[in-house]
């Protein structure tokens, strides 16, 4: 009879053990002790910049493995540089994807690097996960289900600029910077639909990537007439324009595109006396701002980069935008528990319901569906003050079409 007991017992323990395993799941770059992340960031090159971007998530999941990983599962973070090189970046992803055999591609940087990945990665079912450019082809889950932005997306941005101009600058002339390609396009579609032509809009001048500066496009803005202009740069190319504008004695109305923001990466390089009263949005609290200096999610930041980062610049907003984002990766990668396949990656993420993160402005937070891939579509508005960027007017819904 005993003997009966026990086999029942074992048989009983092997099938929890084999019912346990089963309901495990797990897809390339995915185990019971690791999860392997890819990231592809402009450490050198035109937009080196955003390589404090990369340098952030490493130390942020430098900090995650140090408090014992997500679900008990360490990260191996595999970051490569792309010089800002689209080529490149589709070289970069193919080994990420097909050497390192990572879970998913996580904050790949850029506008035009991450169009030149996208139909692959949704070829292969990879994730392209949070997405550091907010052009609206990276919403779009009907034509790629497998892809999804972070920020707020470039056209709802352009929009909530036009809102503002049409309120406070109805009889101005606009003169727009752009990068000339979908990024800088994708801002300007917005603004132009916001504004349907009840602003005049008297020069568009576009830059390359790989130009020297962009000195006579603010030359031939100024000498257009325009008394806004409309800044679409990345921050290289954003600093130099903020100068040269000094330089020429011109003082329109400046409108800086957020991802351009950064008071340590661009307005201090510009010069805080030549970007006194600069506009922009604002989703994430400045860390340059003294309103959040007792603010519970500042002070975890701050400890963070104390901690896992001193070497890090606390004046950028890139080391806040970093810190968010992964925080926004670590919450899905939790959701999926022991089912880290890639298409549940997928799901999770496509499942936010008012998810708060510690460093997204008061009333913002993350929100997704099956049709819906845009996280975040709130922003506000904001002015430069010589030494910090000072938040003013409600938050604003940025979604296109509003």
């Amino acid at each position: 009879m005993n003997a009966l007991r026990l086999l029942a017992s074992l048989a009983m323990m092997l099938a929890l053990t084999v019912s346990a395993a089963a309901q495990k799941k797990y897809d390339p770059g995915a185990s019971d002790s690791t999860i392997k992340i890819g990231n592809i960031n402009p450490y050198s090159g035109p937009a080196s910049a955003y390589g404090l971007i990369g340098r952030t998530l490493a130390a942020y999941f430098n900090k995650v493995n140090a408090e014992g990983g997500i679900n008990g599962r360490k990260v191996t973070f595999i970051s490569y540089d792309d010089g800002y090189s689209p080529p490149k970046t589709v070289e970069q992803a193919r080994k990420l994807v097909e050497s390192d055999e990572v879970l998913l591609i996580f904050q790949s940087l850029g506008t035009a690097h991450n169009s030149a990945i996208q139909r692959y990665l949704n070829g292969k079912k990879v994730p392209q996960l949070f997405v550091a450019a907010g052009a609206t082809k990276f919403g779009d889950p009907k034509n790629f289900p497998w892809t999804m932005s972070w920020q707020p997306n470039y056209q709802s941005e352009g929009r909530v600029y036009a809102k503002y101009l049409l309120q406070n600058h109805p009889g101005g002339k606009i003169g727009i910077l752009y990068q000339n390609d979908d990024y800088g396009k994708d801002y300007v579609k917005g603004l132009k639909d916001g504004l349907a032509g009840k602003i005049p809009i008297v020069s568009e001048q576009a830059y390359e990537t790989t130009d020297a500066t962009v000195t006579s496009q603010i030359i031939s803005l100024k000498g257009a007439g325009a008394d806004i202009l409309f800044n679409v740069a990345t921050p290289k190319f954003a600093a130099q324009a903020i100068r040269k504008a000094a330089e020429l004695g011109w003082k329109p109305v400046h409108l800086l595109n957020n991802v351009s923001a950064s008071v340590g990466s661009v307005l201090q390089p510009a010069g805080f006396d030549n970007a006194m009263g600069v506009l922009s949005t604002a989703y994430i609290k400045d860390p340059t701002d003294p309103t959040w200096k007792a603010d519970a999610g500042y002070r975890e930041w701050l400890a963070f980069m104390e901690k896992y980062f001193p070497e890090g610049d606390r004046t950028s907003n890139f080391t806040v935008y970093a810190y968010s984002v992964a925080q926004t990766l670590v919450h899905v990668l939790r959701q999926c528990g022991d089912e880290l396949t890639r298409e549940n990656v997928m799901k999770q993420a496509a499942s936010l319901k008012s998810v708060t993160v510690p460093m997204l402005l008061p009333g913002i937070t993350l929100n997704t569906g099956p049709n819906d891939y845009f996280p975040i579509e709130q922003m506000q508005m904001m002015r430069f003050n010589g030494e910090r960027w000072e938040l003013f007017g409600p938050v604003l819904s940025g979604e296109v079409g509003s």
